[in-house]
C-alpha cells in the first residue's frame, strides 16, 4: 500500500488522479491535501511525513503580472521542500513541469528552476525525485479560459459564445487519463528505482504527446460537435482515440441540467410508431431492457465510455452525479414522448422505472476499448 498526497488535488490533473487512485485501494491509499495547508506549517508538516509519494501539482498557471506567477511557483516549491526537512521527511516527489520550461516566459522558468530545487534536494536527502516535462493537458472538467484552449472552445461553443483564435499554431497535446497513467505507473515504482544496485534519486521525463493539430483544425471539429449533436443529436466517429477523447471532454461542458432529456422525432401512422433512439458516425454496442416498476438500474461510471439512454415506454427517472461531489441531477422520460440523455464520463448514473407498468429502455454504448481494460466502477448516485 503505496500512501500518496497530491497537492493541488483540488485542480484540473489533481482532480483526475486523485479519482484514478482511488479505483485501486488495493495499492493506493490517497492521503487528503487542501490548499490551506501552504497557510499552515504544521498542517503542511503532518501531511509530507505522511506520504510515500507526493505529486507536486500545486501551481499558478496564468496571471497579469508574471513576476507574481513565478514568486508563488518557486515559492510552493520552497514551502515543500522546507516541510520535508524540517520533518526528516523523503517522500518520492514527482513535479508536473511544462514544455514551457525552455520558453522566454517566467511561467517556464518558475518550471525549470522548481525542478532544479527538487533535485537539489533529492540528492542533498538521499531521496528520490521524478520531474515531468509535460505537453498542453486537455480533459474533462478543466477550466475554461485557464487549463487549456480545449476547455475554451467547449465551453464556449457549448453556452453559445463565439470562439476566438488569437494565435493559430500548431499544438502538441495529452489527455489528462493518459497523463494520469504517467504518474500512477512512475508512483508504483516508488520503492527504489535501482541501476547498478545503486537508487537513482533524481530523474527528468519527458512525457510524450499524444495528439497534434493545429487550433484552427481543433475548433472545426469541436464546431461540428456541436452542429451534429446540439442540433441533430447525431453522436461523431469515434473511432479515433484523440476524437473520442475529445468527444468526452466536449460532453462535459453541456449544461446538462437544461439540455437533457433530448426529444427524439417521433413517427405514428395506422401500423404504429417509429422512431429513431441513436444516430451515430461509428459503431459500437446498442442493447434493450425492460425493467419493472420501482428498480433501478446502473448505480455505476465508466472513465471512458460514452453511453445513452433512450426510454421509448413508461417512465422513468435518470440520475447523474459526478464522482467526488454531491450534485444529483434528475430527468424524468416519458415513453409517449422518446427522449434520452447522455452519460459524460466520470459520472454515476442510474436508471428507476418510476411508473405502474414496464419501462423499455434502448442502451447505446461506444466500445472502442480493449474489452479485458476495467473501465466500469459501482457506485450509487
Amino acid at each position: 500500500m503505496i500512501k500518496v498526497g497530491i497537492t493541488g488535488q483540488p485542480g484540473f490533473v489533481g482532480t483526475h488522479l486523485y479519482n484514478t487512485l482511488g479505483l485501486q485501494p488495493e495499492k493506493f491509499e490517497r492521503i487528503p491535501f487542501e490548499d490551506a495547508y501552504f497557510s499552515d506549517e504544521s498542517k503542511l508538516k503532518a501531511f509530507v511525513k505522511s506520504c510515500d509519494a507526493i505529486v507536486h501539482l500545486a501551481a499558478m498557471n496564468r496571471h497579469n503580472d508574471p513576476e507574481v506567477l513565478y514568486q508563488t511557483n518557486i515559492g510552493l516549491v520552497k514551502q515543500l521542500i522546507g516541510a520535508c526537512e524540517a520533518t526528516n521527511s523523503t517522500p518520492h516527489i514527482l513535479f508536473s513541469s511544462s514544455t514551457q520550461e525552455e520558453r522566454d516566459n517566467l511561467y517556464g522558468k518558475s518550471k525549470k528552476e522548481g525542478r532544479e530545487l527538487f533535485e537539489k534536494w533529492a540528492e542533498k536527502n538521499n531521496a528520490q525525485f521524478t520531474g515531468f516535462i509535460i505537453p498542453n493537458v486537455y480533459g474533462p472538467f478543466g477550466n475554461p479560459y485557464y487549463n487549456s484552449v480545449v476547455a475554451t472552445f467547449s465551453h464556449q461553443l457549448t453556452h453559445n459564445e463565439t470562439p476566438k483564435i488569437e494565435v493559430d499554431g500548431e499544438m502538441k497535446l495529452i489527455y489528462v487519463n493518459e497523463l494520469v497513467r504517467h504518474f500512477i505507473d512512475k508512483i508504483a515504482d516508488h520503492s527504489g528505482t535501482q541501476s547498478n544496485n545503486t537508487v537513482l534519486h533524481c530523474e527528468t521525463i519527458l512525457i510524450p504527446h499524444t495528439a497534434e493539430i493545429k487550433v484552427t483544425a481543433l475548433l472545426q471539429k469541436l464546431i461540428a460537435f456541436k452542429e451534429n449533436y446540439f442540433e441533430k443529436g447525431i453522436l461523431p466517429n469515434l473511432d479515433n482515440s484523440f476524437d473520442r477523447n475529445l468527444f468526452n471532454t466536449f460532453l462535459c461542458y453541456i449544461d446538462h441540467a437544461s439540455f437533457f432529456p433530448f426529444q427524439l422525432k417521433l413517427n405514428t401512422d395506422s401500423r404504429g410508431s417509429f422512431v429513431e433512439t441513436v444516430k451515430l458516425h461509428s459503431g459500437g454496442q446498442v442493447s434493450f431492457s425492460t425493467t419493472v416498476p420501482g428498480i433501478t438500474r446502473g448505480n455505476h461510471f465508466h472513465t471512458r465510455k460514452a453511453e445513452r439512454f433512450a426510454v421509448i415506454k413508461g417512465k422513468a427517472r435518470i440520475d447523474i452525479r459526478r464522482i467526488g461531489t454531491d450534485k444529483v441531477i434528475s430527468f424524468e422520460l416519458d415513453g409517449t414522448q422518446p427522449s434520452f440523455v447522455d452519460m459524460p464520463i466520470w459520472y454515476s448514473h442510474n436508471i428507476t422505472n418510476i411508473g405502474d407498468k414496464e419501462l423499455y429502455t434502448i442502451f447505446w454504448i461506444n466500445e472502442h476499448f480493449d474489452v479485458n481494460d476495467q473501465d466500469t466502477y459501482f457506485e450509487k448516485v
